[in-house]
């Protein structure tokens, strides 16, 4: 079970979402947290929906839940606060999960375009296991979209004479932390390094990653937040156009 601390990360959220029920809220997980509860986990495991805006296509929804009873998991549901519902969770479509010294999990998943009806509010899986047994997990969702990242440095396209120390971009408004992914195009686009989340828009590559001569290309991930106790794991994310750059030999 995650520790809950409402006050580890300062709240980054829409400016619909009131003053006084980020308040309550808070107060309200703050008492959750002292009784070991967290409407993002039921008995199978964690829930939470991501609202993405990745290039070429229209912000959708990416419902998950992870959990270690897969292989007895019959059902995954996912419902619009007004009991509608949104979306059955793929589960021919997961994430392998193996955290140390614990069960393997599977993160199921699936995507579908946000309707422009889709309100904010308290969205809803339930699990249903092969024994006929039923779980529910809850997730707050806000409706908004998280800028791309820009303004990649290196520049799109081009070609630098020494190998860089650093990657940086301009800092992407709503957004928290960042991750990034580095392609190698010289060896079939084989991903050569996924950075921890960065808390400011720059990457320090590590030695010898990146060689002269090299092609690659690189794109961020961003987030507004991280382990929300509100918002789950983030609330809004963004995916940024692929960029490459080339080094001289």
């Amino acid at each position: 079970m995650r520790i809950i601390n409402p006050t580890r990360h300062e709240p980054r959220i829409n400016r619909r979402l009131s003053h006084s029920l980020i308040i309550l809220s808070l107060a309200f997980f703050a008492a959750a947290a002292q009784a070991g509860e967290d409407p993002h986990y039921n008995a199978a495991g964690f829930f939470d929906i991501h609202v993405c805006n990745w290039p070429d296509r229209s912000l959708f929804f990416m419902p998950l839940f992870s959990t270690p009873r897969f292989a007895e998991t019959e059902k995954i549901e996912v419902y619009y606060p007004d009991g509608r519902l949104l979306s059955e969770l793929d589960l021919g479509n997961y994430r392998k999960i193996t955290p140390k010294n614990k069960p393997p999990k599977r993160a199921f998943m699936v995507e579908t375009d946000v309707p422009s009806s889709a309100p904010d509010g308290w969205y809803s899986a339930r699990v249903t296991l092969n024994d006929g047994s039923q779980f529910q997990a809850r997730d707050y969702v806000i409706i908004d979209k998280l800028p791309q990242a820009a303004g990649h440095v290196p520049a799109a396209d081009a070609e630098i004479d020494e190998v860089p120390k650093e990657l940086s971009w301009d800092a992407i408004p709503g957004a928290a932390f960042y991750q990034v992914f580095i392609r190698d195009l010289w060896n079939d686009g084989k991903l050569i390094h996924n950075s921890k989340l960065l808390s400011e828009p720059r990457l320090v590559l590590p030695k010898g990653l990146l060689e002269k001569g090299g092609y690659y290309s690189w794109v961020i991930h961003a987030r507004d937040t991280n382990e929300h106790v509100l918002l789950g794991d983030f609330n809004h994310g963004s995916l940024s156009r692929p960029v490459t750059f080339a080094i001289s030999d």
